[in-house]
């Protein structure tokens, strides 16, 4: 995720990176500023004549901008909101790891350190392998775990599932050597089902992308209006319609761009999320509290 000064607004419009609307539909600008001046100049040179059916073509073209701009709005919140509803759940696993580290260390004696070292290297791991399962990825060696831990994962294609189980069965085997009271079991066990809640909204949020024909309908829209741009402008503004007709292409082209990208938030864009650092920030804070 691009971290950023958003007071310093006038220098980012200055600057260009490589995940930039402008940048990345360079090849794509340039193809429609050339046919936007090649139908601009076929219109006034031979079909000026018909001013007035491509100043009707523009009443037409008016209407049916009002209409695309409000699913336009539509596709941008929901695309938002699959964001933000991912970093609400990031924000609560932040919350349910602390709190579990926290209750661990004042329910499970120090006799037993054995035992809450595993819990703890667990629930450290748990972030780790929650944003490598979230990119299709199976990534046991690069879990903050022991080797001896890491062997109770191998061969497991759903880490998160494995960790939580595992954390499940720990403190059962605590609680039938008395280690824990009934009351601190169920406290515990309401931690541990917060993470798999977490883990169930993150992956419902990646499974569940915009209906298709929505997404198809929007891409084919955007191509009939930015098409139709140089007819509906060019009675009025001649060759002025080129620039018109990329400013066009830029703004729709450029919202339903962002969209895509932000609407799969658990990923490496520079958009996405930043579970890395999260996860980071949640391991640190589970190894200060343990010690």
């Amino acid at each position: 995720m691009i971290k950023y000064n958003s007071k310093t607004w006038f220098r980012h419009i200055l600057e260009f990176h490589k995940t930039d609307t402008l940048w990345a539909f360079r090849y794509e600008i340039l193809i429609i500023a050339l046919y936007a001046t090649g139908l601009s100049y076929l219109e006034i040179t031979y079909l000026y004549e018909y001013d007035s059916f491509f100043e009707a073509v523009n009443d037409v073209f008016s209407f049916i901008g009002f209409a695309f701009s409000l699913l336009l709005v539509f596709r941008i919140n929901s695309a938002y909101d699959k964001w933000w509803e991912g970093r609400k759940h990031w924000g609560a696993l932040v919350n349910n790891c602390r709190n579990f580290a926290i209750k661990v260390k004042a329910m499970v004696s120090d006799e037993k350190s054995s035992k809450k070292n595993i819990l703890y290297d667990y629930m450290a791991a748990f972030p780790s392998s929650l944003r490598y399962h979230l990119r299709d990825q199976i990534e046991v060696e690069k879990l903050p775990l022991s080797d001896e831990l890491k062997k109770r994962l191998t061969g497991k294609t759903h880490i998160p599932n494995a960790i939580a189980s595992e954390l499940y069965q720990e403190i059962q085997q605590l609680k039938k050597q008395g280690e824990l009271s009934e009351e601190e079991m169920i406290i515990l066990d309401k931690e541990l089902k917060s993470l798999t809640d977490v883990l169930g909204a993150c992956e419902r949020i990646k499974k569940t992308p915009i209906p298709y024909s929505y997404n198809i309908f929007l891409k084919k829209l955007i191509f009939i209006f930015v098409a139709m741009t140089p007819v509906a402008f060019v009675a009025q503004l001649n060759y002025w319609s080129i620039p018109v007709t990329v400013l066009v292409f830029y703004v729709f082209v450029g919202l339903e761009y962002i969209s895509e990208e932000i609407e799969e938030p658990f990923g490496t864009d520079k958009n996405d999320l930043p579970t890395d650092d999260m996860a980071d920030t949640i391991y640190g804070n589970i190894q200060e509290i343990r010690s």
